[in-house]
């Protein structure tokens, strides 16, 4: 048996949506996910089917990269001096660019070499500067290092043989703190033969010790410009007792607290 069903020109219908009254033949059928739902909706209510709700329905490949790119050299090199231009030395940009993809190399300009005290080291030496590498000029890099106390060092007979004056004082007790650096200047004439030491015994060798050499350097020939026995005080370094290498009885106590 086969039905017959009028045209529906001037049908009218009820939307399933809105509730509102349209012609039938202005309302569409909704379709969720690919399928039939059997609801009408108006032209207000109907949408098309969310493409969104079909996936993981769908095999979809969609590789990440590619073999062997072959990218405009051009385009880099204008990427990288944007980034040159922006973030020159690791400050903060607009284009949210940061200086771990920097790859200039410049100078650190001028190093000064500062005491604690701000007064410039004399001389040379080797100064690893750390935090300044791989940038651009940075301009000026002040590095400090620690100050030097600096010991006058002369030698006088005060009637019981010759004797270290230590800035005037005989057979001064000296206080070295640990970390800090002393300079014991050998450099007046009358320090002549008389090589200063270090040693954990009084009396150094003389006392049936030995030199103790942990943070101690020596430079030129005492009695002369320039000499002198400088020793950065080790963390735990014992009492020490400074001496003549060549003359006993000449030295004294050095404390380090």
């Amino acid at each position: 048996m086969s039905y017959t069903y009028a045209s529906g020109q001037k049908a009218i219908a009820i939307c399933d949506v809105c509730g509102f009254q349209y012609r039938l033949r202005q309302l569409k059928e909704l379709i969720v996910k690919g399928n039939k739902t059997n609801i009408r909706a108006c032209p207000e209510c109907w949408n098309p089917d969310q493409p969104q709700l079909m996936l993981g329905t769908v095999p979809v490949e969609d590789p990440q990269a590619i073999r062997n790119p072959r990218p405009d050299s051009a385009e880099l090199v204008a990427s990288r001096d944007i980034q040159w231009g922006w973030d020159p030395v690791g400050l903060s940009d607009p284009f949210g660019l940061t200086p771990d993809n920097l790859e200039a190399v410049g100078v650190a300009g001028q190093v000064t070499v500062l005491a604690s005290g701000g007064t410039p080291v004399p001389g040379s030496a080797n100064i690893n500067v750390s935090g300044v590498g791989a940038t651009a000029s940075v301009g000026s890099v002040t590095v400090t290092v620690p100050a030097i106390t600096t010991f006058a060092i002369t030698v006088a007979n005060p009637g019981v043989g010759n004797r270290y004056y230590v800035n005037g004082v005989l057979q001064a007790t000296l206080t070295l703190n640990e970390g800090s650096t002393y300079r014991l200047d050998q450099s007046n004439g009358s320090n002549s033969s008389h090589p200063l030491r270090f040693s954990t015994t009084s009396d150094g060798t003389h006392g049936g010790g030995s030199e103790y050499t942990t943070g101690v350097t020596t430079s030129g020939v005492p009695g002369n410009a320039g000499a002198y026995t400088q020793i950065t005080v080790a963390s735990g370094a014992p009492t020490l007792y400074y001496y003549c290498t060549n003359h006993s009885g000449m030295g004294g106590q050095a404390n380090t607290p």
